[in-house]
């Protein structure tokens, strides 16, 4: 049986080629990082950043807590006061996505049952990111992001 000789021609060949599927694997990778993002949470942070200390003292003076959850293609979210009391806020809007692409983003048409915001909504098991904003009867604002985690 004939060995064969390995050559500088085989060598450049091999890492030529190893080097090429790694470089591939990398723009593949991300190009696809870049045509998922979700964007930014604020178009200028600086502008955002002025206001933010007393934004959040006036939600934290509200009191309200919130927590959703989700069975059976419905989800309930309840937001309560200091005192555990469910809060009728004005002007709620719910975004419920993914953290990494906006492709199922959808917008709940909640309706106040009068404990809590209920509507029909149909999630795949995982995790979920809720973007919850919301008026107070006094007017403060009040915006809040947090997890749903929908059991498979």
């Amino acid at each position: 049986m004939a060995q064969r000789e390995i050559t500088g021609r085989h060598v450049f060949i091999g890492f030529t080629v190893a080097f090429g599927v790694i470089v591939t694997v990398n723009l593949v990778m991300a190009y696809s990082a870049l045509a998922t993002f979700p964007g930014l949470e604020a178009n200028n942070g600086y502008i955002a950043s002025q206001t933010f200390d007393e934004r959040r003292e006036a939600q934290e003076a509200l009191g309200w807590s919130v927590r959703a959850d989700h069975a059976d293609g419905m989800m309930v979210m309840r937001i309560t006061d200091a005192e555990g009391v469910p809060v009728e806020a004005r002007d709620v809007e719910v975004l419920v996505g993914r953290s990494t692409t906006v492709a199922h983003d959808q917008s709940p048409d909640l309706q106040f049952n009068g404990g809590a915001y209920v509507a029909r909504l149909d999630l795949a098991g995982g995790k979920w990111v809720v973007h919850l904003s919301a008026t107070a009867p006094d007017g403060t604002p009040f915006r809040q992001r947090f997890n749903l985690h929908v059991k498979r």
